[in-house]
């Protein structure tokens, strides 16, 4: 996804290099609304899996229904407190290795939610030898190993998960290694015909399938392919945070940030779309840019604070786009990929790099990007300044 630096950046006042979370004087006044309303159907649904949560908190069957519900607004929300709900239900198995293969996956994907990789790893290879038929464990494992660009690791796990799951799910696994590894036009040509030949597939699988659609027409230059996939992915009718980032960057790549903002106005929950806001706003010259872009400090100095570095590129990239402080961003970028390793995450690194004028710390990335031969326009541009 195409991250540009921007020289209006400059514009915007000075602001504190990691703002204090802030105390309100008055114990009644109102932070934050949490994003259920008591009347909407999914805080009744809420409601209900608590209630049989706690009148049977060491029954799998009644506490892993509210800790995957809880997983799952923490994915389209962008909320990291949905994760800490679900570990507070799964607490009774956190450290119980003989645990079902059910509380193994759903710990695993709370470890992962925190970058806890290797002990999610862990927990769903464990899940699939209590389970061997479970695909979910097989898909986890593979989507794991892509964030730490473990290709060949990843290219077994969708083998495995072929024998076990429909032909479009088994295409998208597939497509996803390949689309990174050099092979971005079969990749999306294959798994095109696959969602074609699934008109019956499920709103969830049909939104993942076109959001990666989208991202690889996108770095294939056809833009109109782009925003076709996502606009249909968006029709789908769920709220996914990473949709709604990918299609915001894809937007302000071409320079329509009104889009940004009616897209995302109602998400300013999520880290990672306040930061597409606060860019949006910034480029229209708002006056709630500024205002936006102090939460954002505000929010990553708190997480610091708790010990939390869940947002690292984002932050990278808050701080090269809105605060201009290089050598801040390329320390924040580099950190992230000692952990994370997908293209998002290398090409905040090499903007920031070379924003630095530092090319030795994008050497990781350069590598990777001969490594994998990766397609992307922007980032071989970058790369090619670099060297």
């Amino acid at each position: 996804m195409s991250r540009l630096i921007l020289a209006a950046l400059l514009w915007l006042p000075a602001l504190p290099a990691l703002a204090a979370p802030r105390v309100p004087a008055d114990e009644r006044e109102v932070l934050e609304r949490l994003p259920l309303r008591p009347r909407d159907p999914a805080a009744a649904q809420l409601r209900e899996l608590r209630a049989a949560a706690a009148a049977a908190p060491a029954d799998p069957s009644a506490v892993v229904p509210l800790a995957r519900r809880y997983f799952e607004l923490a994915m389209a929300e962008g909320d990291p407190r949905y994760v800490g709900y679900a570990q507070a239900a799964l607490a009774p198995w956190a450290g119980n290795d003989r645990a079902s293969a059910v509380i193994l996956i759903l710990r695993a994907l709370l470890r992962q939610y925190r970058h806890d990789f290797e002990g999610a790893l862990a927990d769903l290879a464990l899940a699939a030898q209590r389970d061997p038929q479970n695909a979910e464990a097989r898909a986890w494992r593979a989507a794991i190993f892509m964030v730490r660009a473990d290709y060949a690791a990843a290219a077994r796990e969708c083998a495995a998960l072929a024998a076990l799951v429909d032909e479009l799910q088994a295409t998208g696994c597939r497509a996803y290694v390949e689309a990174t590894t050099g092979k971005a036009r079969s990749a999306y040509a294959r798994l095109l015909g696959a969602l074609h030949r699934a008109p019956d597939a499920g709103a969830g699988q049909r939104l993942w399938i076109l959001t990666r659609l989208a991202e690889i027409a996108w770095r294939l230059g056809d833009a109109a392919a782009a925003e076709r996939h996502f606009r249909d992915a968006l029709a789908a009718g769920l709220t996914d945070n990473f949709l709604l980032a990918a299609y915001a960057d894809f937007l302000l790549e071409q320079r329509r940030q009104r889009e940004v903002i009616d897209l995302l106005q109602e998400h300013s929950r999520s880290d990672t779309l306040l930061l597409r806001l606060a860019l949006a706003e910034r480029d229209l010259g708002l006056p709630g840019a500024a205002r936006r872009a102090q939460s954002l400090g505000e929010r990553f100095a708190a997480a610091a604070a708790r010990g939390e570095r869940l947002h690292l590129a984002e932050e990278a990239r808050y701080l090269l786009e809105l605060r201009a402080d290089a050598p801040a961003a390329l320390a924040a970028a580099a950190e992230n990929w000692d952990s994370q390793r997908e293209p998002r995450d290398a090409l905040i690194l090499l903007e920031a790099a070379r924003a630095a004028r530092n090319p030795v710390a994008a050497a990781p990335v350069l590598e990777w990007l001969v490594r994998t031969g990766f397609e992307h326009p922007r980032m071989r541009s970058l790369a090619a300044d670099l060297r």
